[in-house]
């Protein structure tokens, strides 16, 4: 019986190993590896080709969503299935835009995780019970209805800059930016001067880390929301 490859992306030992015991108890499942961040995910993804990616949203360096899309460009693109903390609709609908087959809650995951990483696909993702589907078809009717007004009045971010701003979010300096993303300083210097334009910021920086202080699930401007772990990203769902 052949098994389904797993691997794990979450920034935290503990985790990974229980969800590791939780996978690795069922025959037709076998996970071939752990990373602690997005970054890692996505260039181990690359290397050792895991049927499902199980990704924790909140991770540094590179969040969840964001490796879920980069992931999803590769050639060999992996089911994905998201596991979080939160349930509310904003974070499910974004990991499931950017490519994600499942979206299963932290809280959740010792009696729903086998069944995502099996029947999770793209086209007919797993959701856990937890999150209410009506509320996730309302939420997409509004973000249809108001995507043309809100897409013509913002410039999105690249998915660069979206690097950069989550590093900046926490609290890394542009040396070290510039080290993580191989590329010279002064270019993390240009990024940083075209998302300050973009989002129409005077401070940038500060304003990210006072959202961070907040401690709020997702915190929304224009249509940019900052999520709880540092993850700054566009959307056209306000």
């Amino acid at each position: 019986m052949s098994r389904i490859s797993i691997l794990l992306a979450d920034d935290h030992t503990i985790v990974r190993q229980g969800l590791r015991a939780i996978l690795d108890a069922e025959p037709d499942l076998e996970v071939v590896g752990e990373v602690s961040n997005g970054r890692e995910a996505v260039e181990t993804t690359a290397v050792l080709h895991p049927e499902v990616v199980v990704m924790d949203i909140a991770m540094p360096e590179l969040n969840g969503i964001e490796a879920t899309r980069q992931i999803a460009a590769q050639s060999e693109t992996p089911r994905i299935i998201i596991l979080s903390m939160y349930a509310d609709v904003e974070h499910v609908l974004h990991s499931l835009e950017v490519g994600a087959s499942g979206y299963v809650r932290k809280q959740d995951a010792d009696a729903e995780l086998v069944a995502a990483v099996r029947t999770g696909r793209p086209d007919k993702p797993f959701l856990s019970p937890s999150v209410d589907p009506e509320l996730l078809a309302e939420h997409r009717r509004r973000a249809e209805a108001q995507a043309g007004r809100e897409i013509e009045e913002y410039e999105p971010l690249t998915p660069r800059e979206r690097e950069v701003l989550q590093l900046v979010a926490e609290g890394r300096p542009n040396k070290q930016i510039a080290s993580l993303l191989g590329i010279a300083v002064r270019t993390v210097e240009a990024h940083r001067a075209s998302i300050m334009r973009k989002l129409n910021l005077a401070d940038q920086a500060s304003l990210v880390r006072e959202a961070l202080a907040e401690r709020a699930p997702c915190a929304c401007w224009g249509p940019f929301c900052l999520l709880g772990s540092g993850i700054l990203w566009l959307t056209a769902m306000r």
